[in-house]
């Protein structure tokens, strides 16, 4: 569901380029960081006004995320502070989602279960933290183009 941004928010530090993906929830984002001019994903709730709620889980999703030691899980960079909530920064290292991967080629068997396998593996990473993620699909699990 990639598209350009008419008008991206603005995000101090960052030029976003690219929506990449939305849910009721979250809107994520390519961006370029200014400075370094280094690749960016940026993640930002859709509420203009977060509850705390909502702003707790996004402080906590960046602090287990940054602390995992994972090769299967992306590292955030940052947590920014935008409007009212937040934006999770993290390196953009040229992945696309499962769902847009398997749009672009058919998967054969081979393929699925290597994905499979990957998956399962990470889950288990996961549980042997004690973290689970509970937004598992397939806008959420990216493969090298």
């Amino acid at each position: 569901m990639a598209s350009t941004v008419p008008q991206s928010p603005e995000i101090s530090g960052y030029t976003i380029t690219e929506q990449i993906y939305r849910s009721l929830r979250t809107t994520v984002y390519l961006a370029i960081q200014n400075d370094q001019k280094f690749p960016v994903v940026i993640k930002v709730l859709q509420q203009k006004y977060p509850t705390f709620g909502e702003s707790v889980q996004f402080r906590n999703q960046y602090a287990i995320a940054k602390n995992l030691p994972l090769a299967g899980i992306i590292q955030p960079l940052s947590l920014e502070q935008f409007g009212n909530g937040y934006a999770l920064v993290m390196a953009d290292w040229g992945g696309i989602s499962l769902e847009t991967y398997i749009q672009q080629q058919p998967l054969d068997i081979a393929d699925i279960l290597g994905i499979a396998i990957q998956l399962a593996d990470i889950l288990h990473e996961l549980r042997d933290f004690q973290k689970i993620n509970y937004s598992i699909n397939n806008d959420n699990h990216f493969q090298r183009g």
